[in-house]
Parts: structure tokens; sequence; C-alpha cells
């Protein structure tokens, strides 16, 4: 796989599909503990017509790197990746904390994105009590089972178990470092009195059984943000992986200009 040096990172990422295909290009942004196979099934289906980009963040996946504090700085560097792929103009699909990445280069690039996508995603991080308290506990309880609780509320009720084990374990390989400080970035992300100014279109899909970013809390992006679409899906916190093929025609009708 190809990779990019970034300010102490070596970003993995893949960049498929015709350069000459349909519609500016794609770029796929996974979550917290997560990696870019995360849209394995978004990345087989669209790249058959048009240039798809998807990426590891730095300490995630097949990535290097440190944790880093902010989210602005993980925008940056999906931005010098752009830029070292020379794309201008994209549209951008981000998932969880990959969606607050995405947000945050909407609001200071808007020149440069097409359409934008927030799949699970919030601009203002509120917990509930339950995963305050959880968060609180966690630097006191082994790391392994810290990452396995939150990956187990992660999926709606009657998902598999063993792929839910899957998942756990893929995400435990991921540093602690780099998870409790990309935790603090999250808590510290809040462009909620700002989302008025995204002009472009965007699409809000949200999974209905997510407990780790309610769909309440989506809904408060949806009224500032009057003018977005808004698709719940029948799923939970981990909707690309529990409904790819959903999330997918969800994607192609909003590209295309169809109402979802």
């Amino acid at each position: 796989m190809p990779q990019l040096e970034v300010a102490g990172a070596s970003l993995t990422y893949d960049d498929e599909g015709p350069r000459d295909g349909d519609g500016v290009p794609l770029v796929f942004i996974h979550g917290w503990t997560a990696n870019r196979h995360r849209w394995d099934h978004q990345l087989a289906h669209f790249s058959e017509k048009r240039r798809v980009i998807r990426l590891d963040l730095r300490g995630h996946g097949e990535s290097t790197g440190a944790g880093v504090r902010t989210i602005a700085e993980l925008a940056d560097d999906v931005l010098a990746l752009l830029d070292h792929l020379e794309v201008e103009r994209f549209v951008l699909v981000g998932h969880s904390m990959g969606g607050m990445i995405s947000q945050t280069i909407a609001l200071a690039h808007p020149d440069r994105v097409e359409r934008l996508v927030l799949v699970n995603s919030i601009s203002r991080m509120t917990y509930s009590r339950g995963r305050g308290l959880l968060m609180a506990v966690s630097t006191r309880v082994p790391f392994k089972l810290f990452v396995a609780a939150n990956i187990q509320r992660a999926f709606a009720p009657g998902y598999p178990r063993e792929e839910i084990r899957e998942y756990i374990r893929a995400s435990s390989a991921t540093p602690r470092e780099v998870v409790m400080t990309l935790y603090g970035a999250m808590r510290a992300f809040d462009v909620l009195d700002r989302l008025g100014e995204i002009r472009v279109p965007t699409l809000l899909v949200h999974g209905y059984h997510d407990i780790q970013l309610p769909v309440s809390q989506m809904l408060r992006m949806a009224k500032a943000c009057p003018d977005a679409e808004v698709r719940i899906l029948d799923a939970g916190h981990e909707l690309p992986v529990e409904k790819p093929a959903e999330l997918t025609a969800t994607l192609d009708r909003f590209l295309t200009g169809a109402r979802v």
C-alpha cells in the first residue's frame, strides 16, 4: 500500500478508480480506533466509476504516528494527503471522529468541498452519564477491557458476536496513547454553533440504535444545519459495517442529487 510521510507520521492510503470518472473524488475518513477497511463496501462500489481515496489515520491501522491533541491536526493530515495526490476538490464522507475531521475541513476550506456526508457523527461531544462514568474509570482498567467495552456498545443488539470480537481485536491494536489522546481531542471538539456556515449539500446518516453518539445529538446538528438531508438506518454506531449495502445505496442517491 502507498504511504505518505506527514508531520512525524506515515499515512497508509488507497487511491483507486478512474481519474477521469464520474464526479470529483470521494474521500472516506474512518473513526476512532478503526481503520480504512470500514469502507470496503463503499470502495468496491464507487471505485468502478469514480476516484476513491481512503486512509488510515495516524496511529491507526497500517499508519504510524503518535496521537494529536486536536481534530484540526488530523484534518491537516487528510489535507496533506489530498494535496500530495493533487486533489483540489472532493466529496467528504466521515464516520464518527472522521465526521468531525470532515466538518473541520468543510469549515476551513469550503471552496474545496463539493458535498459532505456525516455518518454517525456529531458536532459537539456530549456523553451520557453511563458513558461518562466508563471513560472516567478507563485509566484504572486494563486497556483491552476498556476498548472491548467501547466496541461492544458500538453495535446494535443482535449483531454477530464473533464479528464484534474481530473488531475488538483490531481496535485493541491501536496504541493506548493514540486512543486516549484522541479521546481528549474529541471531547474538546465543538463546532455546533458554526454548522450553519456549511453551505454545501450535506447528508446526516445515523444508526437508530447508536448509544455511543445517540440520534438525539445528531438531531441537534440537523437543527443547526436546516438544509441538510437526514437519514436514519436500522443500525448502531458502526453503520458502515453493520449496514454497508444500505449506506452505499444512500450515498449513491445523495451523490446523484436524488432525495435520500
